[in-house]
């Protein structure tokens, strides 16, 4: 057996077909007439463009967003991008090298994220880099249209343009070696409905073509050996998960309520305007965090407020009147962008970041706070601060908040007079003194992702500590707990948005704790509407007695995976 990461849920039988990426190699030769280079690379824009468009129609008419391809024009049209690569131009490089050496450059900005999301845009960049080269090289675009019926795909990378060339009447599952959770082709995976399992070790050499395989999408487990006994337990989980995806529907527009009628919010998490047709499309009942480090991540220069406001009001219009919370720059040494010019720190995540650089950059935090302000005229818009240690980061942001209020009042520009600001909740010292900083916003966000390595100095991204990072851990359960208490003392909302708000097995602590919003990938919203529909008060309160006699993380997370089992009445699956 073979384990990954499942992306998109559902049970896939079939047979393995590879797809081996083609190797891109080009003579690295210096160039001395400028001009020509320009003019291939100006072709080769013009037909990458084409092309996208092309595919992006085609996802659009299989039922998924093509706007994730459109988002690759968007990129590869960015004037930094596009000026860097002629300044390399200029430099006597020839157009495939001087691509290459941007992206490369865009590729290691993007991987030295925090953000998860950010960070797997990182695939997007390579693609952008992969097609313009073969542009320049005139290789004929991969065909992916004739593959035969109950295939089960295996490659290093899947692309968004590889799915749009997939006639997926013909695909049972997907296998990739490379990609996680929030890439673009995962959520096209999952808008096609096509099960899928990505960052598997090595699945080219491990997978003899030919083979049988069955894929479990939600799992992440690949079988590549089998008995019948096995393949009838498929077939009828593959029949299970057919009538989860249509119990999931019944809950469109439906409100999300326990099944004690406890009212909840099913938010989502999107990182760009582009991502709002997806959160839509699931039946989002507003956004519960708008990322603004797109707007900065390539740039030269800072975006200017026009720009930020046109961005701002398209998601607040977008949405019609629902909630839109737009958290501000978070960003810190550990990121190379250009327009920022963060000095490197030896421990970035203690350091110069998030609401500790804005505040000390007043006139960029000013520009991002104004444009929210103007997009608040548009819509329900609410400003969502990162990052917050103490009592007087909030009052030195809402005195801010309070200075460009009159300017905007005296230059006669409309505004939400009423607009709310609430913080993460991700730092222990938010969460110790979460009962004075209550006192200051109207809202909470916890933000589980930072909380947890925080909460227990462990850095998932390093190999040799990151199984003791946990949500599940008593400290972080007791933390999460603390924090919805103290914003129901106080009387204000308080939500989560980190990867732990799609985890179902928290869901009967967390309602029990009185959490009042979950924000997540637009992919979950049904999936966690359904699982709260199951739950009532009563038997939420006597888990979490249950949860909170345990003494280990390994002790809590039996418990309440057994419980989730037993509730939502299936196996659980990371979503």
């Amino acid at each position: 057996m073979l384990k990954g990461v499942g992306v998109s849920s559902g049970i896939g039988i079939g047979k393995a077909v590879k797809y081996i990426t083609r190797t891109v190699a080009y003579a690295d030769t210096a160039i001395t007439d400028t001009g020509t280079e320009k003019n291939r690379f100006r072709k080769a824009v013009c037909q990458f463009v084409q092309r996208n468009e092309e595919w992006a129609s085609r996802v659009d008419a299989s039922g998924a967003d093509g706007e994730i391809l459109r988002s690759h024009i968007a990129i590869l049209n960015d004037p930094w991008v596009l000026s860097h690569i002629n300044m390399e131009i200029d430099a006597g490089k020839r157009a495939e090298r001087a691509v290459e050496k941007v992206c490369d450059k865009l590729f290691a900005m993007l991987s030295s994220v925090e953000d998860r999301y950010m960070r797997q845009r990182t695939e997007d960049i390579a693609d952008i880099k992969r097609q313009l080269i073969e542009n320049f090289l005139g290789m004929e675009d991969f065909d992916l249209k004739e593959l035969p019926p109950d295939t089960v795909l295996i490659t290093e990378v899947l692309t968004p343009a590889m799915m749009a060339e997939i006639d997926v009447r013909n695909i049972a599952a997907i296998v990739v070696e490379k990609g996680g959770v929030t890439s673009h082709s995962a959520i096209i995976s999952r808008a096609l409905k096509i099960p899928a399992v990505l960052n598997v070790n090595n699945a080219l050499r491990e997978i003899v073509a030919g083979t049988t395989l069955l894929v479990d999408g939600g799992s992440g487990d690949i079988y590549t050996n089998f008995d019948n006994n096995l393949k009838c337990n498929f077939l009828k989980a593959r029949e299970s998960c057919v009538k989860k995806e249509a119990i999931a529907e019944m809950f469109r527009e439906k409100k999300t309520v326990t099944a004690d009628g406890i009212r909840k919010e099913l938010l989502a998490n999107i990182g760009s305007p582009r991502e709002l047709a997806a959160a839509i499309a699931e039946d989002a009942e507003g956004i519960g965090l708008f990322r603004t480090e797109f707007l900065f991540i390539t740039k030269a220069v800072l975006p200017s407020e026009e720009e930020q406001f046109k961005a701002y009001k398209a998601v607040a219009v977008g949405m019609k009147g629902r909630k839109v919370r737009i958290r501000t720059l978070d960003v810190g040494g550990d990121k190379d962008i250009p327009c920022l010019k963060l000095k490197k720190e030896e421990n970035p995540l203690l350091g110069f970041r998030a609401i500790r650089y804005c505040l000390e950059n007043r006139e960029l935090y000013r520009t991002q706070l104004r444009a929210i302000l103007r997009a608040s005229a548009y819509g329900n818009v609410a400003i969502l601060i990162p990052m917050i240690t103490r009592v007087d980061e909030i009052l030195k942001v809402r005195a801010i908040i309070q200075e460009i209020k009159k300017e905007l009042d005296n230059a006669q520009i409309p505004y939400k007079k009423d607009i709310e600001v609430g913080i993460m909740i991700e730092t222990p010292a938010a969460c110790l003194t979460a009962d004075l900083l209550a006192e200051y916003v109207d809202f909470f966000s916890i933000g589980t992702n930072d909380l947890t390595g925080y909460i227990l100095a462990a850095d998932r991204g390093n190999a040799d500590v990151s199984s003791l990072y946990s949500v599940f851990d008593p400290a972080v359960i007791r933390g999460i707990k603390y924090i919805i208490a103290c914003a129901k003392k106080r009387g204000i909302p308080c939500g989560m948005c980190g990867e732990a708000a799609a985890d179902i097995r928290l869901l009967p602590l967390l309602v029990a704790f009185g959490l009042d919003a979950l924000s997540v990938d637009p992919s979950n919203i049904f999936f966690m509407r359904a699982g709260l529909s199951k739950l009532n008060q009563s038997e939420c309160n006597a888990i979490a007695k249950a949860v909170f006699e345990k003494k280990t993380e390994q002790d809590i997370l039996r418990c309440l995976t057994s419980k989730a089992k037993r509730i939502f009445k299936f196996d659980y699956t990371e979503t």
